[in-house]
């Protein structure tokens, strides 16, 4: 076949399917779960959608991915929301971002921020660090590093905070020194928004009812069930754990390199290269009780807490009630009295930002793509990839490689 495309999730089914549309039929896809979607999949629990992989949306920003993709769940049978995301800070609930809104704290607590900020590293014309805790004092301030940025990223991204660079911080929103203390001045935010600023989400259905639909459209190219353990780089093979063998002249590969027990043909310094790339596993776990907000979701810092963000289902999916928790696995509280919540761990959740990943995935990558075989998306690039970023490198991918034919 020409192409053989690892995993069922937002990456492979929208590389799936950008084929497919291109009028390709030569391709199969695997997956080791019963049915695709990949982080993106949904369950019913307690009556709605619950989306296992924790908040997932989809951005509006690109109107080019969001056509692509309301050609399987047109836009008529979603909500459009505009974000409203909070923090639990300085015993107060703020909106998010923090240097955008401490207007919304009490005086006192205001002057205590600004005064912080006016003496941050990049206010006071010190070089840019190149840690992400360095930095995050050196933007932000020692009492926003604190309070929020520090406590907060410890529990989301565990011990290896430590190890994460600066070079992925596009993803943060920036509010200069001058903005926060106009917001304060005039009680209103300023500054650049976050992500998600305006989402989709749909009306009836948990977002995995996307990948299902998109899942449908290339259902006698899709093989579920089947677990990846090994690729021969040299005769552009696959291998599966259930015994297949699969040949394809271009190999797409959405999984993460940790899970290969074995990669013939690449040098054994990149082999064990892949041992530096780091990830974090996240526990999501309903509650049946709705809460007295409107928030869409809301981070919590307090170290005293398990998990670190909550994403409040009744705000955003139609004729729900409760909401689900964010919890790192290594803050899974050992021990914990057992309720019957429902709970998902996802082993796979967050690809981390360490500072040698990028020289890490450059050589892995540059090896791979010149014996065909092509990285793609949150796993297979190991970036943290929202998932309508993911469908717009598999659309970019899909034509980079088709043209290159």
């Amino acid at each position: 076949m020409k192409y053989l495309i690892l995993g069922a999730g937002p990456a492979g089914l929208s590389f799936a399917n950008c084929l497919k549309e291109a009028g390709e039929e030569s391709f199969l896809i695997l997956e080791r779960e019963a049915e695709a979607g990949g982080l993106c999949r949904s369950m019913q629990v307690d009556g709605s959608p619950f989306d296992i992989g924790g908040g997932h949306f989809l951005d509006v920003r690109n109107p080019k991915v969001n056509s692509f993709l309301f050609q399987f769940m047109p836009e008529e049978e979603w909500n459009l929301f505009e974000r409203d995301s909070r923090i639990a800070v300085a015993g107060s609930i703020i909106s998010h971002p923090i240097e955008a809104n401490i207007w919304q704290l009490s005086i006192d607590e205001q002057v205590k921020y600004l005064k912080s900020i006016a003496t941050a590293g990049c206010n006071t014309g010190r070089k840019m660090p190149q840690k992400f805790v360095e930095w995050i004092y050196w933007k932000l301030g020692d009492k926003i590093a604190e309070d929020y940025m520090i406590p907060y990223n410890r529990k989301m991204f565990g011990s290896n905070i430590d190890l994460l660079g600066t070079y992925w911080l596009d993803k943060l929103p920036n509010v200069n020194f001058e903005e926060t203390l106009r917001s304060c001045l005039e009680k209103r935010t300023y500054g650049s928004q976050p992500g998600h600023a305006h989402f989709y989400y749909p009306k009836n259905y948990g977002y995995g009812e996307l990948w299902l639909r998109m899942a449908d459209m290339v259902n006698k190219h899709l093989v579920c069930n089947e677990t990846v353990k090994c690729i021969d780089f040299k005769q552009k093979k696959v291998f599966t754990k259930e015994g297949g063998k699969y040949h394809a002249d271009t190999i797409v590969t959405t999984i993460p390199w940790e899970v290969f027990e074995d990669l013939i043909g690449m040098p054994f310094k990149l082999v064990e290269s892949i041992k530096g790339l780091k990830k974090k596993s996240i526990q999501t776990e309903y509650f049946s009780n709705s809460l007295d907000t409107e928030a869409h979701w809301i981070y919590y810092p307090d170290p005293k807490l398990s998990y670190h963000r909550i994403l409040v289902r009744h705000n955003f999916c139609s004729h729900s009630k409760g909401f689900w928790t964010e919890t790192n696995a290594e803050h899974i509280c050992k021990g914990e009295k057992e309720t019957d919540n429902f709970r998902y761990l996802n082993e796979y959740a967050y690809p981390l930002n360490t500072i040698n990943k990028p020289e890490i995935m450059k050589n892995l990558l540059q090896f791979c793509q010149k014996h065909g075989v092509y990285g793609l998306g949150r796993w297979g690039e190991h970036q943290h990839y929202n998932s309508d970023v993911t469908v717009g490198k598999a659309m970019e991918l899909c034509k980079y490689i088709q043209e290159k034919i």
